[in-house]
């Protein structure tokens, strides 16, 4: 990779990072990334807020590979002591929101797919699709982008993982659970109270565990996250609302994880949604024997990425630490780009 195409990856963070792309409102960062594609020469298309391209010699006989990451940002903290749009550069630290989820990954990825844009007889086709709503896992993101793409054989999500090789993923289903109780006057004995069942539903979320470890994702892990009950001061109220965020491993799908609650759990139980899936790859896999190869180690991720919506063998790679993700002073190294879009190129050079 040529020093002329990582600058200009940097600049195009930079500049991305200026730009608000709270989810669901990318539609600026898509004009900025569509200059990028016009200013490389490279025919693009674009759907909803997603970019996307093919490879130069692009022959439909061949396998997919897609290269994926996203332009939109969560919003900012309140704890930012820094400007969240000033893209600024402190001892060898990029500063900005959305610097380190995902923006490294994505300009790295580009790069990468403009680098290999002109191969003459890749293995492999190259899509690159820069998508929009990853935070909030919208339906105008990657999941409208795959029913309009070929159909993918093999990704690689970036996201910041330290440039190693994240080749499971846990899923996520997130529970609305209702308490049921009668409700009274505050000022009347109640022996249904739904408030006070409240503190053994809560022991029971805390107690109850799932049969089946994962040997990288480990065990299922289930979190009340909310609860809400009342309106008025003097009234017992009917009901206690709760919301408890569970982080699937690769033993169960988000089905059998929503029925084995149902059958148990000492409240009524409703998921909001199930296509938020865990994900995983064969550590024999030839993507995964290349990582390794130029020294990359393997884990399982706990957080999710559009890999939960992809169906089809991925890893998750990319510059910056997930640690730094959604917290106030948001940075990136430098040298994490330039070495992110390196290891990269190798990865791709060992594949294609």
């Amino acid at each position: 990779m040529n020093k002329v195409l990582t600058n200009e990856a940097i600049t195009l963070l930079k500049d991305l990072i200026s730009i608000s792309s709270f989810s669901g409102s990318e539609d600026k960062t898509a004009l900025r990334i569509q200059k990028w594609f016009t200013d490389h020469n490279i025919d693009y298309r674009r759907h909803n807020n997603n970019i996307y391209a093919l490879n130069e010699n692009f022959n439909k006989n061949k396998p997919m590979l897609l290269l994926n990451s996203h332009h939109d940002t969560v919003l900012p903290n309140k704890a930012y002591t820094k400007d969240p749009f000033h893209a600024h550069i402190e001892d060898g630290k990029l500063y900005g929101l959305g610097s380190n989820d995902a923006g490294g990954s994505l300009v790295s990825l580009i790069a990468l797919f403009t680098y290999y844009y002109n191969h003459p007889d890749p293995k492999y086709n190259i899509i690159i699709a820069a998508t929009a709503e990853e935070e909030s896992s919208g339906n105008l993101g990657i999941s409208s982008l795959l029913k309009i793409l070929p159909k993918i054989d093999i990704a690689i999500v970036g996201e910041p993982t330290l440039m190693q090789l994240a080749v499971a993923e846990k899923g996520l289903v997130v529970i609305e659970a209702k308490i049921k109780g009668t409700a009274s006057h505050a000022a009347h004995p109640n022996n249904n109270s739904a408030i006070e069942k409240l503190p053994a539903v809560l022991k029971w979320f805390k107690d109850f565990t799932f049969d089946k470890n994962s040997e990288i994702l480990g065990p299922v892990k289930m979190t009340v996250t909310q609860v809400n009950a009342g309106e008025q001061h003097n009234v017992i109220p009917s009901e206690v609302d709760l919301v408890i965020d569970i982080r699937v491993n690769d033993c169960y799908t988000n089905t059998d994880i929503l029925n084995l609650l149902i059958e148990n759990a000492p409240c009524e139980i409703k998921a909001r949604s199930l296509d938020l899936n865990s994900s995983s790859i064969s550590i024999k896999h030839e993507l995964v024997k290349a990582g390794k190869k130029i020294g990359r180690k393997t884990y399982g991720s706990p957080t999710l990425s559009d890999q939960s919506k992809l169906n089809c063998p991925s890893i998750k790679l990319g510059p910056g630490d997930s640690r730094r993700s959604h917290t106030a002073d948001e940075y990136i190294y430098i040298e994490e780009i330039i070495k992110g879009i390196e290891l990269y190129t190798e990865l791709l050079k060992q594949i294609l």
